[in-house]
């Protein structure tokens, strides 16, 4: 599988929108969920770790996972996250991990999974009973956020609605949405959510 973010991840950590971002997440993931020092966690999309940065001192451990050979690079270079976080390259909705966790968490991953009802069937095998999700994406919008020569874009954010209709239909419970951000772009806003819920 082509690394897509290979020439992106060089500078993906300077960039300070990206850095509030991740941190308006993790806030919001520390706000409504009830993290303890006992919790293991996988990291949907790890990337170079701005969310795993923010959470891995509330937690066990957490499980990065990704694609990208060039951002999980990145993020084990990272004194702070070693012995906490380990890193898994897999597409875990071709080949599934044989583990169980008690939160899932992702941000800004969704819009690059073709197949959102198996990813949310997989992730939810991932948990244990009772366990958290807690997904940040985009809301539904025209195209514009990526550039039109962007790969590996599925879908323009997501309708709350729908997205929580799936949820409900994979037997999560307690789903709800906060607006965590709104991304500028030029003349145009995009509002970033927080879902949360949780396994019966």
């Amino acid at each position: 599988m082509a690394d897509l973010f290979s020439e992106k991840s060089k500078d993906w950590d300077k960039n300070e929108r990206r850095l509030m971002l991740a941190k308006s997440i993790a806030n919001s993931l520390k706000a409504n969920i009830p993290l303890n020092p006992n919790m293991e966690i996988m990291d949907f999309g790890a990337g170079t770790g701005l969310l795993c940065s923010q959470i891995a001192p509330n937690v066990n451990k957490i499980i990065a996972v990704d694609t990208s050979d060039s951002m999980l690079a990145k993020l084990e270079q990272k004194e702070g996250l070693k012995g906490k976080v380990e890193i898994i390259n897999q597409d875990i909705i071709e080949n599934p991990l044989a583990m169980k966790f008690d939160l899932i968490m992702s941000a800004m991953t969704l819009h690059h999974v073709e197949n959102t009802d198996r990813m949310i069937a997989i992730l939810k095998e991932n948990l244990n009973p009772r366990g958290w999700i807690a997904l940040a994406d985009l809301d539904a919008e025209d195209g514009t956020f990526h550039p039109k020569e962007a790969q590996g874009i599925f879908h323009h954010g997501f309708v709350r609605a729908d997205l929580k209709a799936k949820m409900e239909q994979a037997g999560f419970i307690d789903i709800s949405f906060t607006t965590v951000f709104t991304i500028q772009k030029e003349t145009q806003s995009f509002p970033v959510f927080l879902m949360t819920a949780k396994v019966k």
